[in-house]
C-alpha cells in the first residue's frame, strides 16, 4: 500500500477556500476547488484532517479517477482498483452515487456497477462467492462528471458538523462547520470581546470558544478511517492523545451570548457543558433590544431569523433595524450576521463594509460586516 494518497474534504459552497487554508495551517498543502479541497496525504493526516477540521464536511479518500463512458467502463475501472487493502471478507461497503453530465445518467445503475465490480475483485482476492457485510463499514461513493468517474471511501463516517455536544436544536439551528466559517470570517478574533444578542442554543459562541481553547473540533467522537483494514491505529491514537494535551479551555474570555428565549439559553448551558467548557461562555436571558456592553472595541456575531414566511417578515424587518441601533450603541464594535433576506441592509440602516455568499442548508445567504474601520487615504 503506498504512504500518500489523494483526499479531498468536502465543503459547503463558498467555504472551498477556508477548508483549504485550515488544511495548510494543519500543514498539509491543499488547493480549493469545487465542492472542497484537494490534497495528497498520509492516514495518519487524514485522521488528523478529520480531528481538526472545523468547516469541513466529510475527508474523502479518492480510490481513483478515469474515463467511463459505457457501463463496460465502469465495471472495468472500479474491479482494478485495490478494494481488499480497505475491506475484509465480512467489511459492510454501501455504495452511493451522483452524475452530472455524464452519458451514464442512471444513478441507480451505476452504483448497481460499481458494487458488483468490487464484489467480483473481492471474490478474487478472498476466494469466497458469499460476503455477510457483518462488521465495519466502508462507504463507497462512485460519482460521474464529465464522463469521468471518480471512486471515493468516506474516511469520516457521520459528518464533521456532528461534533457531539449538540443533542438539543433551536428552530433554525446552524451547522457546526458552518458556525465556525462565520466565526473565522468575522473580524473577531481571540482576546477581543465577543457577543451574540441573539444565541439561539449558542452554535456560533460555543465555536468560537473551541477556537480559543484550542480544542480539535472532533476531540469526543470517533472517526470511520479508525475501522479501516491496515491502519496505523497507533499513531492515530497519539494524535488524538495530543489534540487532548492541545486543549486549554483556560484561555477562553470575554466571550458571551443572549436570547429572549428562556428555554433557548437552557439549551445553549446544556451544549457549553457537553462541549467540555462548562462556564467559560456566560449565557444570558436578555431583550437584544437592550444590549448595552462595555468595552471601545469588540465583534457581534449572529444568525438573526430570516423573516421566510411572510407573515414573520416584518417583525424580522424590525429587528433587524434594531441590530442596526445596536451597533450605533457601540461606536468601534463590528456586527457580522448571515441573513437569506434581500432587504436586511436597508432594514438596518446602512450597507455593509464587507459580504461574502453562502448556502445554509438551501437557502442562499449572505454573510455581512458592519462597522469596519474605515481604511486611511494615503
Amino acid at each position: 500500500m503506498h504512504d500518500h494518497f489523494e483526499w479531498i474534504a468536502t465543503a459547503a459552497f463558498g467555504l472551498e477556500g477556508v477548508v483549504a487554508r485550515e488544511l495548510d495551517r494543519l500543514g498539509i498543502p491543499a488547493k480549493a476547488e469545487n465542492g472542497g479541497a484537494r490534497f495528497t496525504a498520509t492516514f495518519e493526516d487524514a485522521m488528523r484532517a478529520n480531528l481538526w477540521l472545523r468547516c469541513a464536511d466529510r475527508v474523502l479518500l479518492v480510490m481513483d479517477r478515469f474515463e467511463a463512458r459505457s457501463f463496460e467502463e465502469l465495471f472495468e475501472g472500479v474491479k482494478a482498483l485495490p478494494w481488499e487493502d480497505f475491506i475484509t471478507a465480512k467489511t459492510r461497503f454501501p455504495v452511493s452515487g451522483n452524475c452530472a453530465r455524464s452519458q451514464l445518467m442512471s444513478i441507480r445503475d451505476c452504483q448497481s456497477i460499481t458494487k458488483k465490480a468490487i464484489v467480483e475483485r473481492l471474490k478474487s482476492k478472498y476466494r469466497t462467492d458469499w460476503f455477510e457485510e457483518s462488521e465495519e463499514t466502508v462507504a463507497v461513493s462512485v460519482t460521474l462528471h464529465g464522463d469521468i468517474a471518480q471512486l471515493t471511501l468516506d474516511a469520516s463516517g457521520v459528518a464533521l458538523n456532528r461534533r457531539g455536544y449538540r443533542t438539543w436544536n433551536g428552530e433554525a439551528p446552524l451547522r457546526e462547520t458552518m458556525a465556525a466559517a462565520l466565526v473565522s470570517l468575522s473580524p473577531w478574533r481571540p482576546g477581543m470581546p465577543l457577543h451574540d444578542p441573539m444565541c439561539g442554543t449558542g452554535t456560533l459562541m460555543i465555536e468560537a470558544a473551541m477556537r480559543m481553547a484550542n480544542r480539535a473540533p472532533g476531540l469526543t467522537r470517533s472517526f470511520a478511517i479508525e475501522e479501516w483494514k491496515n491502519m496505523p491505529t497507533d499513531a492515530f491514537a497519539q494524535i488524538r492523545d495530543e489534540a487532548k494535551a492541545a486543549f486549554t479551555p483556560e484561555r477562553i474570555e470575554g466571550i458571551s451570548g443572549a436570547d429572549i428565549d428562556p428555554q433557548a439559553v437552557e439549551l445553549a448551558r446544556r451544549h457549553l457543558h457537553q462541549a467540555g467548557l462548562d462556564g467559560k461562555v456566560r449565557f444570558e436571558v436578555a431583550d437584544a433590544r437592550n444590549c448595552q456592553l462595555e468595552g471601545e472595541r469588540g465583534a457581534f456575531l449572529c444568525n438573526p431569523p430570516y423573516g421566510e414566511r411572510l407573515s414573520d417578515r416584518k417583525e424580522c424587518e424590525a429587528l433587524y433595524h434594531e441590530m442596526g441601533l445596536l451597533l450605533r450603541r457601540h461606536p468601534g464594535w463590528s456586527l457580522s450576521a448571515i441573513t437569506s433576506h434581500p432587504g436586511f441592509e436597508r432594514s438596518f440602516g446602512r450597507r455593509a463594509d464587507k459580504k461574502r455568499r453562502f448556502y445554509n442548508g438551501r437557502l442562499e445567504c449572505e454573510f455581512m460586516t458592519f462597522g469596519l474601520p474605515k481604511p486611511k487615504k494615503k
